[in-house]
C-alpha cells in the first residue's frame, strides 16, 4: 500500500517529467515561430542543444547498456568455467 511519501515523490516525479516535456516541445516546436527579439528566447539556450542534448544522452544511454549486457554476458561465462 503506498504511502503518503510515496505519492509525494510519484506527484513530483510525474511533475517534473511535465515540466520538462513542456519546456522542451515549446523550445522546439514553437520558439522558431517566435520573432527573434522576443524576450522568451532569453529563456531557452540554443537550438542546437536540442538536438544535441538528446543524442549525446542517447549514445551515453547505449554505451552504458551495452557495457552492462557486456559485463553480465563475461560474468555469466567466467561463472561456467
Amino acid at each position: 500500500m503506498p504511502t503518503g511519501h510515496d505519492q509525494l515523490a510519484g506527484w513530483g516525479m510525474v511533475s517534473f517529467a511535465s515540466f520538462i516535456f513542456i519546456y522542451y516541445t515549446v523550445w522546439v516546436i514553437v520558439l522558431p515561430f517566435v520573432e527573434p527579439g522576443i524576450f522568451i528566447h532569453k529563456l531557452f539556450p540554443p537550438r542546437i542543444y536540442a538536438i544535441a542534448g538528446p543524442l549525446v544522452a542517447g549514445v551515453v544511454a547505449l554505451l552504458l547498456l551495452g557495457s552492462f549486457v557486456s559485463y553480465v554476458t563475461f560474468k555469466s561465462k567466467m561463472k561456467k568455467s
